[in-house]
């Protein structure tokens, strides 16, 4: 009688949205890159209209892929993925990325050391270039919605709150607690995992990892930027292929914003 396979020591979840060349070269250095941990990837393509579940399937067939019927979205694609999860920990992946072959057991070894981080991002650099992303960000506040993607930030874009918003005094090249570190990768504990619970469904494309991050630092837990692990991340791969980004972008800013200020939030930043 054959027992159960060995708890994976992490599972990779990465969402798919006509990204088929992207994902290609993300799914083969995660498979080159595991530096002797047990993963296990999933893949939930939102209903790519470019291939990319059939090239999944047939060149990565350990790979557990979730076929959508329709594009659900980056919260919702996220919760399948983490409720198929069995790994110890769980990793967020962007299909627009390339780790680099010891980035996930560096992410995975320092979560492990230290008890009161509960989730760790790497450095992510530009996919051609090599240059640094400066990708974390500091938790909005009620008059960041003035600010941020407003006429007051053409017009003063080193103003305070920018600044203060963008992490400006942060050069992302040394390792630091963070308020909101990038979600293209992100490695979390399962036990923590579970404890956030699902990510907020309301916020379909935008702001659902800025949310977790909230609930994240709300449990007493940290968030880490560890420099030492490197991902080659091409921004935007796959949300500027979306005709309603920017709508749905208002959106869901106005959803968060209602969910963490009430109707006075969401209006300030419908206003905005």
């Amino acid at each position: 009688m054959f027992g159960q396979p060995p708890v994976p020591d992490l599972s990779v979840v990465v969402l798919s949205w006509n990204t088929k060349d992207d994902l290609r070269r993300t799914l083969r250095a995660v498979e080159e890159g595991t530096g002797g941990l047990r993963v296990e990837t999933i893949c939930i393509d939102n209903a790519s209209s470019d291939g990319s579940a059939d090239m999944t399937a047939e060149e990565f067939p350990r790979v557990r892929l979730v076929r959508n019927a329709e594009n659900v979205g980056y919260a919702r694609g996220v919760n399948q993925g983490v409720a198929l999860a069995r790994g110890f920990r769980i990793a967020l992946l962007g299909s627009d990325t390339r780790v680099a072959p010891d980035a996930l057991p560096k992410l995975c070894a320092f979560l492990d050391a230290r008890p009161d981080v509960g989730a760790v991002a790497p450095k992510l650099v530009d996919y051609e270039t090599g240059a640094t992303q400066r990708a974390c960000m500091r938790f909005p506040r009620l008059v960041t919605a003035l600010w941020w993607d407003t006429p007051l930030q053409a017009m003063f874009p080193d103003r305070f709150e920018i600044a203060r918003y963008r992490y400006l005094d942060f050069d992302h090249e040394t390792s630091r607690e963070v308020d909101q570190p990038p979600g293209t990768c992100l490695v979390l504990k399962r036990e923590v995992v579970d404890r956030l619970g699902p990510m907020d469904e309301r916020l379909w494309l935008f702001f659902n990892d800025v949310d977790w991050s909230m609930r994240l630092k709300a449990l007493g837990l940290r968030s880490y930027y560890l420099v030492d692990a490197v991902v080659a991340h091409r921004e935007g791969g796959s949300t500027r292929k979306y005709a309603d980004f920017g709508a749905e972008w208002h959106r869901n800013r106005i959803a968060f914003y209602r969910k963490h200020w009430g109707a006075p939030g969401a209006w300030l930043a419908k206003a905005a």
